[in-house]
């Protein structure tokens, strides 16, 4: 990578740094880019597939999920 690419990065406000971190990371996705899961991520979806498997009544919609996220954070 050219120094000066980063270096014109790095210049820019932290929120354009921001935008431009999430826009190279959707082009690495694009191109087909899919990241092992850590051990710690594997177990801990393990644990809510077996939590869930053991109490599948207790969920909530994604209704009420996204109501109660734009209820606190904002529409988007």
């Amino acid at each position: 990578m050219s120094t000066n690419l980063l270096d014109t990065a790095k210049s820019l406000p932290l929120s354009e740094r921001i935008e431009l971190v999430e826009a190279l990371w959707e082009s690495i996705i694009q191109d087909g880019y899919e990241p092992e899961l850590t051990t710690a991520q594997a177990e801990e979806l393990d644990r809510r597939l077996a939590a869930h498997e053991k109490n599948p009544g207790e969920v909530i919609s994604w209704k009420t999920v996204k109501a109660d996220l734009e209820s606190k954070y904002g529409k988007s």
